[in-house]
């Protein structure tokens, strides 16, 4: 009965971080989307697969996803000063300021809410180090950190992770009309086997062999702040 009751806890503890309606700021980010929509480059339902495709393969997957993986080790570990390690390897292998900008803002937005709703030492210890500039408060690190203290696994924190980001992305394409609630539904599905592969991946590898390789993307999202109007902060 224990061990069913503390199953239970934890997939719903995975569904309210996966959830959109956790209020981390994600809902204000399109990873470039919105430029490449009004540049015309995207412009069919295809289109945003493969971008979403690209930001998996080449650079969640390979970047963001390991990070992750080794700061909920870290933080398993009560080891914190690896997992402020881990997020300055992840702040240097950030290179378009934007995205370090707007990674660190839904960071705190997540440890904002993460410490009302935890309220653990390490959240709190976290927040300090913040405060004193000494700790690269990124969302995927202060991601893994929660989860850990919530009970989830590894597995199911990628899962809650990935999940999250392909809806955010959706949800962003749909706010831009580029896209209908049931063509999300039906190409959420369809990347399941990308999402699932971004996870083995993302497990393969070392936090030293961290990579991303996405200049389209990267190109986008510096010249989102060009654009003559725009809904998202990225």
């Amino acid at each position: 009965m224990n061990t069913q009751a503390s199953t239970i806890k934890q997939k719903l503890t995975l569904i309210q971080l996966a959830d959109s309606f956790f209020p981390s700021g994600s809902y204000t980010l399109s990873h470039g989307l919105e430029s490449l929509i009004q540049q015309g480059q995207i412009q069919q339902p295809e289109d945003l697969i493969a971008f979403l495709q690209i930001l998996l393969d080449n650079k969640i997957a390979p970047c963001d996803l390991v990070a992750l993986i080794h700061g909920y080790r870290a933080s398993a570990a009560d080891d914190l000063e690896q997992v402020k390690q881990v997020a300055a390897q992840l702040y240097a292998q950030t290179l378009i300021e934007i995205t370090r900008k707007t990674q660190i803002q839904s960071g705190r937005a997540l440890l904002m809410v993460a410490q009302s709703t935890w309220q653990h030492p390490h959240l709190e210890t976290l927040e300090r180090s913040r405060a004193l500039n000494q700790f690269y408060c990124l969302h995927p690190i202060i991601f893994s950190v929660v989860s850990n203290i919530a009970g989830l696994s590894v597995t199911d924190t990628c899962l809650a992770f990935l999940h999250s980001f392909i809806t955010g992305v959706l949800g962003a394409a749909i706010r831009l009309g580029s896209l209908g609630h049931l063509q999300a539904q039906q190409i959420l599905l369809q990347l399941a086997p990308d999402i699932e592969a971004a996870y083995h991946t993302a497990a393969s590898l070392r936090l030293d062999q961290m990579w991303s390789c996405t200049p389209t993307i990267d190109l986008a999202q510096m010249h989102h702040r060009k654009l003559t109007s725009r809904l998202f902060a990225s």
